[in-house]
């Protein structure tokens, strides 16, 4: 691929992906890959997953776009079913909230954030959250992510954007002034190292949030859709959000977000007040709406508890990985000085990708691990076995 004709966000790309198969890759070359990161939390269901590929083919053959204009027939169904699905755990018997799609993960958060401020109204519209957190890259969204070095060449960023320790409720706490309408949290913190919040946390800052009439938005848009073994990560806790965001897994590659609010707080957005050109079309949503099915039909949850549980047991028997956090298929194995010998996390994910193993650096002493539902215990088996050459060799 030419570099001379592409903005170097990414650098240089090491391999070039042209199949996959549930949570296999195959190469330019004809090389065979163990997926065990799925773009990023994306290919829950695995690549090319016929359910999906059937419903994106059909709707591409019957309509793919009109505008938000108008209703689309995927629509219905697809709102029902993840509003359904937010308040499926404890604490979610409420009325039925509200969706507005979106077509990226950074576009659910900054439509979020818009949300809070309209319905918390001028003088509230201060918003905290946590160090080590990633909410997206638009400027509100970069600036309610808890990573001062990603904020330095944008300067000056948005204001009314604090930051606290994460899974720290008496620092949360101190910094709620009046001025502040909301709290963004995830409940793993995914680029912050796959970290999770304790359940004992989000129910504080739940309890907190209720007292001072302030909405608590949860960026589940890494942990969303069964990642963590929970429709959705706070599920693991017994709280109900104001408002959530979703991505990644909710089209299985196409591009697509949400952000879901309960009703008093939906109410503030009225016509006119945040649209989308693409958001909510019949493609996505065709996609997303086999998505759903599928995971539901599978009982994805449960499939990545169960895995997620085989693929911690493995990664804790190997040499070289001192301990691994994380929750359902969302995990990250921290690896030890004698095993990296020097060398950052980063470098044994590439040495791993040498191999045949896709996985990636999450800090410089972790690699994250966060393969398809689809996954069987003998590929992670022999995931596992590819990152144990790699570390011995590393030794």
């Amino acid at each position: 691929m030419s570099r001379a004709v592409l903005m170097n966000n990414y650098g240089t790309p090491p391999v070039t992906f042209v199949r996959g198969d549930g949570a296999e890759l195959w190469d330019d070359r004809g090389r065979r890959y163990l997926d065990f990161l799925c773009g990023l939390a994306v290919t829950g269901l695995g690549h090319a997953h016929p359910a999906v590929t059937e419903a994106v083919a059909a709707q591409a053959g019957t309509l793919i776009h009109t505008s938000n204009l108008f209703a689309n027939e995927p629509t219905a169904e697809v709102v029902e079913t993840l509003d359904r699905l937010i308040r499926s755990g404890p604490g979610g018997d409420t009325e039925p909230g509200r969706i507005l799609f979106q077509n990226s993960g950074a576009e659910a958060v900054e439509a979020a954030l818009k949300l809070a401020r309209k319905h918390q109204g001028r003088g509230r519209h201060g918003v905290v959250s946590a160090y080590g957190s990633f909410h997206g890259r638009t400027l509100a969204a970069l600036a309610a992510t808890g990573q001062p070095e990603k904020h330095e060449p944008f300067q000056p960023m948005p204001e009314g954007f604090r930051h606290v320790p994460f899974d720290d409720f008496g620092a949360l706490e101190a910094a709620l002034d009046p001025s502040v309408g909301a709290v963004v949290l995830e409940s793993v913190q995914g680029e912050g190292g796959v970290v999770p919040a304790s359940n004992e946390y989000l129910r504080a800052v739940r309890r907190v949030c209720d007292e001072r009439g302030i909405l608590l938005v949860m960026d589940e848009i890494q942990t969303g859709l069964a990642r963590t073994g929970r429709w959705f990560g706070y599920q693991h806790a017994g709280v109900q959000p104001d408002i959530v965001t979703m991505a990644k897994a909710l089209g299985n590659g196409v591009p697509v977000g949400a952000v879901w609010a309960r009703p008093d707080a939906a109410s503030a957005f009225v016509p006119g007040d945040h649209g989308s050109t693409f958001a909510g079309q019949p493609l996505a949503l065709a996609a997303v709406r086999a998505v759903l099915a599928q995971m539901q039909a599978m009982d994805a949850p449960a499939a990545a508890d169960r895995l997620g549980a085989a693929l911690r047991d493995r990664l804790l028997e190997i040499d070289g990985v001192d301990s691994v956090r994380g929750r359902g298929l969302l995990l990250a194995a921290e690896l030890s000085e004698e095993a990296k010998a020097g060398r950052s996390a980063k470098d044994v994910a590439s040495a791993c990708l040498d191999r045949g193993l896709v996985v990636n650096g999450v800090t410089p002493t972790a690699l994250r691990l966060a393969p398809p539902f689809v996954v069987s215990e003998e590929q992670i088996a022999a995931g596992c076995s590819i990152l144990a050459e790699v570390l011995e060799y590393t030794q």
